[in-house]
């Protein structure tokens, strides 16, 4: 993020460089100690410290197990170094075959231009209904 770079702007920039496929932008944005937070009940639940734990507990995962995932931001709410997305998520879980939508809120924290904490909020019953035969 640079100096003239808004939390809103970085979080932005960050679904759009997902939706590409550019994780190395996506960790980009994380500090090094950052703590993301899976939903308990989500196939990957917990909090990763760290981009590269984010890289391997998380998106190395959804890259494996799931075809044409995606998060889509819908609106966003801001405060001070606060973003909140909500949007929807959608994909094919590749061992059953199964496509799942369910929404989501996602809560980015900020400080000294980084990402430190991610909140994941969504309905994991759905996602998980996907992954079962």
């Amino acid at each position: 993020m640079t100096a003239t770079t808004t939390p809103l702007d970085a979080v932005r920039s960050g679904y759009a460089a997902f939706a590409r496929g550019d994780v190395p932008a996506v960790l980009g944005l994380l500090d090094p100690r950052v703590e993301w937070t899976e939903a308990a009940g989500f196939p990957y639940p917990g909090t990763f410290v760290g981009p590269e734990s984010v890289l391997h507990g998380v998106f190395m995962k959804l890259g494996t197990e799931w075809e044409g995932w995606s998060a889509v931001p819908q609106q966003f709410v801001t405060q001070g170094d606060v973003v909140v997305a909500l949007g929807d998520y959608g994909g094919r879980c590749r061992a059953t075959g199964k496509s799942f939508s369910a929404p989501f809120v996602h809560v980015w924290t900020f400080r000294d231009g980084k990402v430190v904490r991610f909140r994941q909020h969504t309905d994991t019953v759905l996602v998980r209904a996907a992954m079962q035969a």
